[in-house]
């Protein structure tokens, strides 16, 4: 199964209600990302920093393309812009991969 991480800022005094966003995830992203084979999902910060981390049961490649068609990660974006900053590739139209550097199995 291959990995994704990725990393974004949160705006200053954001914390509470990116949590609170998160808390409230529309039905239809869930399934969206379920659908795009993503699972175990899960979002980390510390300071501003926010690192993103899941895994791609039908693949990276598959998985970005769902997110980058989707009108529902459109919204999404949107909806999550006045609370956080990703900057996304402009290949894919999905969040920045990071590089792997080190796995331990």
């Amino acid at each position: 199964m291959e990995r994704y991480a990725w990393k974004a800022i949160l705006l200053d005094g954001k914390k509470e209600e990116y949590i609170r966003r998160h808390d409230e995830i529309w039905p239809e992203m869930k399934e969206l990302l379920k659908s795009a084979g993503i699972c175990n999902y899960s979002i980390w910060n510390v300071g501003n920093e926010l690192f993103g981390y899941y895994e791609c049961e039908k693949g990276i490649d598959y998985a970005t393309r769902v997110q980058a068609e989707s009108p529902i990660v459109d919204k999404w974006n949107e909806y999550m812009k006045d609370v956080m900053v990703m900057p996304l590739d402009p290949v894919t139209g999905a969040q920045p991969h990071l590089e792997e550097v080190f796995y331990l199995k």
